[in-house]
């Protein structure tokens, strides 16, 4: 099965999982997919490896950064109707307060997408999206051609 065949699969079904065994990463942190009517929401586990300070106890940043850019591969995955596995060109993330140990959501906003190069724009929350704990930038290369 083809990455096209994949997703269209997926979204019929609306059964995500089957994209997150192509990005172990994802699966190992706990990533979760599911589509509502404003999009697509990702959902960051509480596995304990996701913990960066227990004495706080506190998501790790790294782990943060790697849901919010997971997130955004997905979302543009899922936003196109030609996907391709993108690659990372660049990824830019703003802290604004420590992840607690609950369940940390996303939502992407496909900012810009051409032939070449996809601008996507990610913020994550935990209790409420108007409180983001951290917000960010992705851009990805979609084809080497010119």
């Amino acid at each position: 099965m083809n990455l096209n065949q994949l997703i269209q699969t997926c979204k019929q079904q609306g059964d995500f999982n089957a994209m997150l065994e192509f990005i172990p990463y994802a699966k190992f942190i706990g990533v979760e997919i599911e589509e509502d009517d404003q999009g697509w929401l990702f959902t960051l586990g509480t596995e304990p490896s996701n913990v960066g300070n227990p004495i706080s106890p506190a998501l790790h940043g790294g782990v943060v950064a790697g849901f919010m850019e997971v997130a955004a591969a997905l979302a543009q995955m899922l936003s196109t109707t030609e996907p391709t596995l993108p690659k990372i060109i660049d990824f830019s993330i703003d802290y604004i307060s420590a992840g607690k140990v609950e369940p940390t959501h996303a939502r992407c906003s496909l900012v810009r997408q051409g032939k070449r190069i996809a601008n996507v724009h990610v913020v994550a929350w935990q209790s409420h999206i108007e409180q983001p704990i951290a917000t960010a930038r992705a851009h990805f290369l979609l084809s080497e051609e010119a």
